[in-house]
């Protein structure tokens, strides 16, 4: 067993022609490691090749070229092993509403081929808080519960690689806390996690690295640290004593006055420090009462790396 929990060479998806529709190349030869153990970030405009790439990983669409190794089985060899090291708890609430929560759990446990006194149940109900609702039929879930579900089938074969595709779309603040701690404890005990998200400060926050995917091809693929790392720009807050008039800026410095009375200084980290933006406001004669700073989040990293706004 290697240290990468997913490795994938090459991997291309062409869907062919089919009425008016011309064939679409959904990925361009995709190289992607993902490490044992990792909370790992897969972002990517709508449209960027995805949900392609999750469906190809979980054995729900065929390839056209490449190769796929899921906790090291290779899908063309050990088909039955790699589709078992892996769950999917999709974006579309897709449950039956005919079933209750248990008789859920318990059908794609089967459905997997976990035998009756392996299953797991109770404690995954435990998990995801429906306990309590375990003999109510689906239909009279919320839509909240109902996402809890789709994470609980997610988990009913002992996967060792989770995907969470969008998992917090549409679900309130708290739902989404008890989602989060959930993750963090699978992660915790050792569980892989693939996660795709269009809220960029929650993978900013979760993720230890990060691929980008736009157009069907890997755009960049890095720790979360060492992409926002690539922004060079920082910005500078300052409030001062009074009106802030005319200040001789080092070069590459741009200046914003703000209607909330802050005075914006935004500049390059690489040639220019943050002493030299304060002697520039001593020399001007400017009473500095209180500073602060902007760095770049993910967000500004995804749009600069994808040009993207509409997915953000």
């Amino acid at each position: 067993m290697t240290q990468n929990a997913i490795e994938i060479e090459g991997l291309k998806k062409t869907y062919a022609a089919s009425g008016k529709s011309a064939a679409k190349e959904a990925l361009t030869g995709i190289d992607l490691t993902i490490p044992q153990g990792s909370v790992f970030g897969l972002l990517g405009p709508n449209g960027a090749g995805k949900s392609t790439l999750i469906n190809i990983m979980a054995g729900l669409v065929r390839k056209s070229e490449g190769r796929v190794r899921i906790w090291g089985f290779d899908q063309d060899q050990n088909p039955r092993q790699s589709r078992a090291a892996i769950g999917v708890m999709p974006q579309e609430l897709n449950v039956d509403p005919f079933f209750t929560p248990r008789e859920s759990l318990e059908t794609q446990a089967g459905l997997y081929g976990v035998p009756a006194r392996e299953r797991r149940t109770d404690e995954i109900l435990s998990l995801i808080g429906l306990s309590d609702k375990a003999d109510a039929y689906a239909r009279t879930l919320s839509g909240g519960m109902r996402r809890r579900l789709l994470l609980g089938k997610a988990l009913v074969h002992g996967p060792q690689v989770l995907v969470l595709d969008e998992p917090t779309a549409g679900v309130d603040i708290a739902l989404r806390h008890m989602l989060w701690s959930n993750v963090r404890e699978l992660n915790r005990q050792g569980m892989t996690i693939i996660l795709t998200t269009h809220h960029l400060e929650e993978a900013q926050e979760m993720c230890d690295e990060i691929a980008i995917i736009d157009r069907g091809r890997l755009v960049v693929r890095d720790s979360t640290a060492a992409i926002l790392a690539r922004m060079d720009s920082k910005t500078l807050l300052v409030r001062a004593a009074g009106p802030i008039g005319a200040v001789d800026l080092p070069r590459g410095v741009t200046r914003e006055d703000r209607a909330d009375g802050w005075l914006a200084l935004t500049y390059p980290q690489s040639t220019v420090k943050a002493g030299a933006l304060l002697a520039s406001l001593h020399g001007a004669g400017v009473e500095v009462i209180d500073l602060t700073t902007e760095q770049a989040d993910l967000e500004d990293a995804f749009l600069e790396l994808t040009g993207d706004k509409a997915a953000v």
